[in-house]
């Protein structure tokens, strides 16, 4: 059991409770759990914070974190279609919701989305949604979800997307162009650069002239890495790290072995926070090979810039090419074209001096543009904004509404 009385201190005197529903959550790593912590970062000192997640076993955890955050892990027996399943989650969604005033949900995720559906009526609860793409490949999967996609979407009252291209680019997102609004992800650069460096890269490097190229992600389908071994398979005097698992592990293994580039790309599995950030930190250039648009933002684009590292992306109809800028942090090319590709890895790889200036350009433009310090400012806006407070009623509030939520 847990002990409630060390999230007691943290927890007085906050404005408003929420509840965070997602598929996972830190320590995995990956786009919509890296949003998701920051989320809690921006409103943790503001707000009394409940995570609630899938533990990816049949066992449950609970925590609470230094900072008072309460985790429930909740019993996850299988997957179907790549999606937990688990009664645990909707009850304890009900549970958790019970005494909040704002669910945060992010989609796509069906069964958050089936514990909202369920739960029990409430009234006064706000809903809002984080939005980080469509469903793009499973579209048998669609045909039972979009029903319950089209509610969720009508019931909430606020939906958030990182970039406008992705509210633009949306099948379901068209009809609630009111309820959109636009709120860049941001990294803060102190935290990145507090972690104690290590050369994780350089020590691993077959021959210690070559240069460094670096990915991080799930190795899935649209990732892309399947184009970036063939690509790197046509360069030379680079080392290529892969970092992340996923369903095409062996089959990109076996490719690597069949190209004989053993000695040339570097799978490193899943790795901790400290070790991942100096991966950043020691690499050269930062790849994002991906080719669909199921990429919607690509954030570890931004923690390689936050390091001052180039960026090769692909011109995906998202906000992928927009976070590194082709000609200005980085080279974007066309998404699966290996030609492409290699010649943009071989450009930066010959070329020292042009690494450094779009890598001194990536940092700058995460600075101005991907702050966490302005997501945090407008995410507790927008959230003050939906219960219906501002900041000076915001600790000594009356709830607005009595009507039903559904």
């Amino acid at each position: 059991m847990i002990d409630n009385n060390q999230s007691v201190e943290t927890q007085n005197n906050k404005e408003f409770k929420i509840l965070q529903a997602a598929k996972w959550y830190s320590p995995e790593v990956g786009g919509i759990e890296t949003v998701a912590l920051a989320i809690t970062a921006a409103v943790k000192n503001k707000a009394e914070m409940k995570i609630l997640v899938c533990s990816g076993r049949k066992e449950k955890k609970e925590e609470f974190t230094e900072d008072g955050v309460y985790i429930y892990r909740a019993r996850t027996p299988f997957c179907f279609f790549s999606m937990p399943v688990s009664l645990d989650y909707i009850k304890a969604f009900r549970r958790m919701s019970a005494d909040v005033d704002m669910i945060q949900l992010h989609a796509p995720f069906p069964l958050s989305d089936l514990a909202l559906f369920l739960r029990k009526r409430r009234k006064n609860v706000k809903k809002v949604i984080w939005w980080h793409s469509d469903v793009v490949k499973q579209k048998k999967l669609m045909f039972f979800y979009a029903p319950l996609l089209k509610w969720m979407l009508k019931k909430v009252d606020k939906i958030y997307v990182a970039s406008q291209s992705i509210a633009e680019q949306s099948k379901y997102l068209g009809k609630y162009q009111d309820k959109i609004e636009v709120i860049p992800f941001g990294i803060s650069a102190a935290d990145y650069n507090k972690v104690k460096f290590a050369p994780v890269l350089t020590q691993k490097l077959t021959k210690k002239n070559r240069v460094k190229i670096l990915f991080v992600g799930r190795l899935v389908y649209y990732k892309g890495v399947d184009v970036l071994i063939e690509a790197l398979s046509k360069t030379e005097n680079s080392e290529l790290f892969i970092i992340g698992s996923g369903d095409l592990d062996g089959q990109l293994k076996k490719r690597v072995s069949e190209l004989k580039l053993n000695d040339r790309i570097h799978f490193m599995g899943r790795i901790g926070k400290k070790k991942l950030l100096n991966a950043f930190a020691d690499c050269d250039i930062f790849v994002l090979p991906s080719v669909n648009r199921a990429e919607c933002f690509g954030l570890v684009q931004l923690e390689a810039m936050v390091y001052g590292k180039p960026v090769i992306n692909t011109s995906l109809p998202t906000a992928v090419p927009e976070v590194s800028k082709d000609g200005e942090t980085g080279l974007t090319v066309e998404p699966g074209n290996v030609e492409e590709l290699a010649s943009a890895i071989q450009k930066l790889t010959d070329d020292k001096e042009l690494r450094e200036m779009y890598g001194k350009a990536a940092r700058q433009r995460c600075e101005n543009c991907y702050s966490f310090e302005k997501m945090q400012e407008k995410l507790y806006k927008s959230y003050l904004e939906v219960l219906g407070l501002n900041k000076k009623q915001s600790g000594d509030r009356e709830r607005l509404s009595n009507a039903e939520d559904r």
